[in-house]
């Protein structure tokens, strides 16, 4: 917005010196479809790690076998301003047949999948058992002295088990990163 002196209202203005852009750093998710072929992956993260961008999370796999097309999918945060320069910048690698911010195209649904390995005897060994139950973690391995539970949900939700699980005896956590898909009939 301009303020016109002249007249003391406010109006649009191509000539307008202040940035549109928010300096919040948010986090975002964006999918991004490539050909399915060697290097495009080191391609895009390189992209990433050449300009400073941090990624945390990425996924990656064939989605269109008959196609060739893979889906990447990266959580990572910045300005409005720095989605907006790794989007322009992914949609000029050769590979990359469509870039979307899933963050700013509306609603989402976002999974992780994680393995956790607890250890524990007695008490901590049942509190464990009932904390997974709560979260709906199953139990997919047993041995006399751990468990290894399987927990699906949001990241906040993996996190959260996560931290409950450390005072009970967590000794290791593996997490597939985020999978996401636009809400709706739209695609992205």
């Amino acid at each position: 917005m301009a303020l016109n002196i002249a007249s003391g209202s406010t109006s649009h203005s191509a000539y307008n010196l202040r940035s549109t852009h928010s300096d919040v750093v948010e986090r975002h998710t964006l999918a991004i479809i490539v050909d399915n072929e060697p290097g495009v992956l080191a391609r895009v993260i390189g992209l990433f790690s050449g300009r400073g961008y941090n990624i945390e999370s990425l996924t990656v796999a064939e989605t269109d076998h008959q196609g060739h097309l893979s889906r990447i999918t990266i959580v990572t945060a910045g300005t409005s301003q720095i989605i907006d320069q790794i989007e322009a910048q992914l949609g000029r690698i050769v590979s990359v047949r469509e870039v979307h911010d899933l963050t700013a195209e509306g609603p989402a649904v976002e999974r992780e999948l994680a393995l956790l390995k607890v250890g524990g005897t007695g008490d901590l060994r049942v509190e464990a058992l009932r904390l997974a139950d709560v979260f709906r973690a199953r139990v997919v391995d047993s041995t006399l002295s751990s468990f290894v539970f399987e927990i699906t949900g949001t990241p906040e939700k993996v996190d959260a088990f996560a931290d409950l699980m450390r005072p009970l005896g967590l000794q290791e956590i593996a997490r597939t990163g985020v999978a996401a898909l636009s809400r709706g009939l739209k695609t992205g």
